[in-house]
This record gives C-alpha cells, sequence and structure tokens, in this order.
C-alpha cells in the first residue's frame, strides 16, 4: 500500500510540476510536490558507473569517521572512501563525452570572453560574501578530480578579438579511471571523500591529519592569535592544496579550526579521562555534524529564498514537526518526513552512495565571487584598504588576516554582497589567473569544457534526464535580447548545443533562488541523499556515538554562535540578523566621516 501511494505522488508531483511549477503552488502543495518530486529523483536519477563492484564486508563498524572514509557502511567499506569513481545522476550511457571536435564547439573560450565575462558587477543583494566563501569551504570537503594529465592538453585557437596573452590557450585534461566495464563511457575518481565528514578542515591522508593534529587534547594546530600556523608555501599540503586558497576561505578554515578546539575543551571537561585519539575523534564528528546542519538550514534558505524552500531545507534536519515538535515528534514517529533524517534508518535507495558528476556540474557557481574588495574596521565601518581578489588570494592570505584582524576580515566580508549567478558576471579575476606552478587559466573556460569533458549532457538533454521540458527556443532561454543573439550565434542557432552550465546561469531562476531550477533538481536529490546514506547521521546520530554533550553541542549551534564564539566583538553587527549568510548591520561611522 505504502508503495501504492509512493508511486501516485510521483506520478501526480511530475504531472503538476510540469504543468504548473512546484515553486508556483501554495507552500503546502509545493512541499508535496516537491517530496514526489525528490521521490521521482532517487527512483530514476541514481546510476553506479563502478560495475557494482562491492567490497568485502567487515565484522565491526568504525565508531568514528577514518580519515580516508571507509567503513561507513560495513557492509560495502570501500563505498564512499578515497579512489571511489564518482556517480551518476544520468543513466551511463547518457555521459560518453563528445568526439573532440564536437567536444571543443563552441570555443570554450569564446563562450567564456562573450557570455561568461563580467561586463559590470551584478551584485546578490539578499547575501554576504561569508555565502561565496561557504559553498567553496564545502566543494573542498565534497569532491576533488585531482591533479590534471600533463600530456597532451586541449588547445583552444583564439579569436582574433581576444586578448589572452599567449598565442592559444592550452587546459590539462582531466585524469580518467578508465570504464569500469568494457565499452562503457569512462569513469573519474574522486581525491576526497564522497562524505560529508569536513575532510576540507581533517584531510583524507594520514599525512594531514598528522600535520594538522596537536597531539594534546584533540585539538588542531593554531598558532598564539588563533589562526593558521601554517607557512604560506605549506599550502600546498592542504586538501584542494593553495590554487582556489583566498582570506574567504581562510577565514571558514580559521573559524571552524577553532571550534573543533572549543568542542575538544567541552569534551575533555564532560570526559577528564579521555585520549587525544578520542577526544579528536569525537570532535571531529561533532563539528562535521554542526556544519552539515549549518549548510542545510542556514546557507540553503539564504540562497534559496523561497518560501516553501525555507520550510523544506528545514524539514530536511528537523522533518516537517519543525525544531520546537522535533524530539515530541520523534517518540511518535520515525518518519524522516516528520523528524527528519539526522537519526532516520540509513538507505542507499539501491545503489551505491558517491557524489556525482552531475552534482559536480551544477555546483560551479564562480559568479558568487566579486574582483573588489573594501577592507573595512569593525569599530567604525571605515575602508582601510580597497584590494583587487589577487590581494587577497593565494599566499597574500596569511599575511592579510594577520595584519588587518580575524573579525575586521569577516565583518568586511559580512557586510558586502557577492555576485549573483547570471551570465555576464563571471569574476574576471577568475578569468586570467595564475596559478601557484605559474600557469594561467580561465576558470570560465575551464568550468565549461569540465562538464563537455566529464560526459555531463548539454542543458536541454541535462533537463530532460531531469524530467524538465527542453528550451523550445532562445527566446524562452532568455529574455536579453542581446545576449540572445550571442547565444545563438555562438551556438550555430541551436539550442540543443547550448551548455549545461550557460543554460543554468541564463535561465530565469524561482522566485527568490539564487541558482536555477534545472540545478535544484540535482541539489533536491543529492542533499538528502548525502544525509540519508551516511550512518554517522542516520542510524549512528545518536548519544552512543556523538555523546549527549556532542548532540546538545549541534543542537543548540548555529553559524551566529560559532562566529560569535570566535569573534564576540561582531555581536553588535549580528544582533537581529536571521541569518548570518544575509548583510550585517554596518558599524555606525564617526559623525562627519564619509
Amino acid at each position: 500500500m505504502r508503495r501504492l501511494v509512493r508511486r501516485g505522488l510521483t506520478w501526480a508531483a511530475g504531472a503538476v510540476d510540469l504543468r504548473v511549477g512546484w515553486d508556483r503552488l501554495p507552500v503546502p502543495l509545493g512541499l508535496m510536490a516537491l517530496i514526489g518530486i525528490r521521490e521521482r529523483l532517487r527512483q530514476r536519477n541514481l546510476y553506479d558507473p563502478s560495475a557494482g563492484e562491492v567490497s568485502a564486508p567487515t565484522d565491526a563498524a568504525p565508531r568514528a569517521r577514518t580519515t580516508d572514509g571507509s567503513g561507513n557502511d560495513p557492509a560495502h567499506p570501500a563505498m564512499g572512501m578515497v579512489g571511489q569513481v564518482f556517480g551518476r545522476n544520468v543513466p551511463i550511457e547518457e555521459t560518453w563525452p563528445e568526439p573532440d571536435e564536437r567536444l571543443l564547439s563552441p570555443s570554450p573560450r569564446e563562450v567564456s570572453r562573450t557570455l561568461m565575462a563580467r561586463r559590470e558587477f551584478i551584485p546578490a543583494r539578499t547575501l554576504n560574501v561569508l555565502a561565496a566563501a561557504w559553498i567553496q569551504f564545502q566543494i573542498r570537503d565534497w569532491f576533488r578530480h585531482g591533479d590534471p594529465r600533463t600530456d597532451d592538453p586541449w588547445r583552444l585557437d583564439l579569436s582574433p578579438e581576444d586578448d589572452w596573452p599567449q598565442d592559444a590557450m592550452l587546459i590539462s585534461r582531466t585524469a580518467m579511471d578508465g570504464p569500469a566495464v568494457e565499452g562503457a563511457p569512462p569513469t573519474f575518481v574522486n581525491h576526497e571523500t564522497h562524505w560529508w565528514d569536513a575532510s576540507q578542515l581533517y584531510g583524507s591522508t594520514p599525512e594531514f591529519q598528522r600535520l594538522l593534529r596537536s597531539g594534546v587534547d584533540g585539538k588542531v594546530r593554531l598558532d598564539d592569535r588563533g589562526l593558521l600556523p601554517i607557512d604560506p608555501a605549506e599550502l600546498t599540503e592542504f586538501p584542494g592544496g593553495i590554487d582556489g586558497w583566498w582570506a574567504g576561505l581562510a577565514l571558514l578554515h580559521i573559524l571552524f579550526m577553532r571550534e573543533h578546539n572549543a568542542i575538544c575543551d567541552r569534551l575533555r571537561s564532560e570526559y577528564p579521562g579521555w585520549s587525544d585519539d578520542e577526544l579528536f575523534d569525537h570532535a571531529r564528528l561533532i563539528n562535521a555534524a554542526l556544519i552539515a546542519k549549518i549548510h542545510t538550514v542556514e546557507w540553503t534558505p539564504a540562497i534559496l529564498g523561497h518560501p516553501t524552500l525555507q520550510i523544506g531545507m528545514r524539514a530536511n534536519w528537523w522533518g516537517l514537526a519543525g525544531e520546537r515538535l522535533h524530539d515530541l515528534a520523534d517518540r511518535v514517529t520515525d518518519s524522516d518526513l516528520m523528524t527528519g533524517i539526522p537519526g532516520s534508518s540509513t538507505d542507499h535507495h539501491a545503489v551505491p552512495y558517491a557524489i556525482t558528476e552531475e552534482f559536480v556540474a551544477v555546483y560551479r557557481m564562480h559568479p558568487l565571487v566579486p574582483d573588489d574588495y573594501l577592507l573595512r574596521q569593525l569599530t567604525d565601518d571605515q575602508v582601510t584598504r580597497e584590494c583587487s581578489f589577487g590581494d587577497i588570494a593565494d599566499a597574500n592570505t596569511h599575511a592579510l588576516i594577520g595584519d588587518h584582524g580575524f573579525a575586521d576580515l569577516l565583518y568586511s566580508f559580512g557586510v558586502a554582497h557577492p555576485g549573483a549567478i547570471t551570465l555576464r558576471n563571471y569574476p574576471n579575476s577568475l578569468r586570467q589567473l595564475t596559478m601557484h606552478d605559474g600557469t594561467l587559466i580561465d576558470l570560465a573556460a575551464i568550468d565549461v569544457l569540465r562538464t563537455r569533458e566529464r560526459g555531463v549532457p548539454r542543458y536541454n538533454r541535462f533537463r530532460q534526464l531531469l524530467h524538465l521540458s527542453p528550451c523550445a527556443s532562445f527566446e524562452e532561454l532568455t529574455d536579453d535580447p542581446e545576449l540572445r543573439e550571442e547565444l545563438r550565434r555562438l551556438y550555430d542557432d541551436d539550442i540543443d548545443r547550448v551548455d549545461t552550465v550557460v543554460g543554468m546561469y541564463a535561465e530565469r531562476p524561482p522566485r527568490g533562488f539564487g541558482f536555477s531550477d534545472t540545478a535544484f533538481r540535482i541539489f533536491v536529490l543529492m542533499a538528502s541523499r548525502r544525509l540519508k546514506s551516511d550512518r554517522f547521521f542516520t542510524s549512528d546520530f545518536r548519544p552512543e556515538i556523538y555523546t549527549q554533550a556532542g548532540m546538545d553541542w549541534i543542537a543548540a549551534n548555529d553559524m551566529r554562535t560559532v562566529l560569535l564564539r570566535h569573534a564576540p566583538e561582531l555581536e553588535p553587527s549580528l544582533r537581529g540578523v536571521d541569518n548570518a549568510f544575509a548583510p550585517w548591520e554596518r558599524t555606525p561611522s564617526p559623525a562627519g566621516s564619509a
């Protein structure tokens, strides 16, 4: 009976979604539609390209997260660990990269130059720059394709109008694992764990954990100012390396390393006989869960500001019963729909858990990053320095935080806006970016090429495979006539050739959304899956594993309390701010100042 009800809901949700759109329905009906949409995606959009290889089961499940992600599921200990292939959200036969001549058409550099390049900064006024830093902080936990191949790079010829300072643009190819089954499309390996385990902080190798840990009371290493005690040259050892490192990312690393140590202090006071390893392991569990909670109930509602989503994403954590009635509902029913996914039963939905290539594609959100920054003093809001992205990135980051101050930088980013995720708003600083080894790259061109290279279908086919109607014309894709003609010219008047990332940036999002409804389809599936498949968020999200002190810590804290614990001077700016990823209150300037 339950299966028939589920099928009926799935069918009804699909029909209503196509005809009306879930976002146009009253909130209760919109929630029902989203539940049905998620169920349909679970049934039809989870694929395993690893040929069904299953590692031998273990007798005992680790009681803490392992460094390499192994052992999360004792029945399949290798699932989700470092070195496992990315999964797919579209049928495997749809994931072939196109032939080279079509894969490079139109030129990713021309897409970057004509469709992506920021002409003037378009702000996302409902968010602050910490929201931009946050998603990069998360991405470095979720996935990394590893070092690209050094042989046979892609060569992009340049148009006569191009000002690129080299004769041609060379982009290294993604290293591939090779097909798991002969004659199947290529697969690619994740060099981080697939789990939501804060590996951006704790690393995925024993070598990095040795670099990180102090060896005392479970704590991680910070200097006497509470900052990273690592010379910029050593940043190559960080998960993800120095490339992409900037002040926003560094601030969040420092913040949650401080949070780890605060958790250790709490645990040590509660369990004074615990060893360094016991304190570290439990603090990591608690910190990782708090980060996942913040992303689920704060960052996501901030960037997806639709009333249905405000309820829906909080329901992922607390259930439709809500935070206040969560504990009462938990005693009445074990339904994760009513009481939330944390603490419910684990379910992989018949497909081994993995981050997917399509998930990687929809999180290409670089337009959030501004090119220019005003560094302010918290005490009086005065601008002390105007910076470009390059001034606050790579090896400059370490000294900047020490000189300007941790709280002042948090304030500077908290009151500033990121960019809107749309065409012609891609940061030019990332379109001509010098990597730590001296290589010059255009990250926008790479974003386009990588989705093609890794077999992510182009925009219209992508929509069809996610049970959405394809765009029938360029007029349907955008109402900007100049942009429409540029798209038509670049893609030879063929709407089916539009790249997935381009289509998602061009698309009109639902009301209040910071990114497209197409991207959201992957999100609504994978946001739940990253919780539901993880034993430490489901069957082992309990005091016997986390400790009661740990469960209380997760329940009592959010992004605002974390910020105020480690930078209490921010309290006036955060007073009255419901979501720490929304713009903060500005400090009053001295009378008579500009």
